[in-house]
């Protein structure tokens, strides 16, 4: 679960930088700056991610396909970590950023419709 903590860091710093560059601007940001501020994000964490997985990987799968003493028991303890390998980069890599995605447009289309009124002065 930290590893997705460390991508939403990523994306949400990713967004703010964008953020206060079209506001230095003087322009609201867009969905088209939320998409490049996701990509970005997202970007910077395949390496890592790809470099970890694949090495947890090559030490498990020569485990799950072995054939000798004790293989049996080492197969089936390693079959579900190879499992969680695999869905932890999708939810990491994919899902993680397409849910920031849906928050974040919802937010800004509330941020945009939102009307600005002046304060009352007496």
């Amino acid at each position: 679960m930290s590893r997705s903590v460390v991508v939403l860091i990523y994306l949400d710093r990713s967004w703010q930088e964008i953020t206060a560059k079209r506001r230095a601007k003087g322009a609201d940001p867009t969905a088209a700056d939320l998409y490049d501020a996701i990509m970005e994000g997202a970007i910077e964490r395949v390496r890592p991610k790809m470099t970890t997985v694949v090495a947890i990987m090559a030490g498990l799968l020569p485990i799950m396909w072995s054939s000798g003493t004790g293989s049996e028991v080492m197969s089936h303890l390693a079959a579900p970590m190879v499992g969680g390998m695999v869905s932890s980069t999708v939810l990491t890599l994919c899902v993680i950023p397409a849910l920031y995605a849906l928050v974040k447009q919802w937010q800004l289309r509330l941020e945009l419709a939102r009307p600005t009124v002046l304060p009352f002065i007496r």
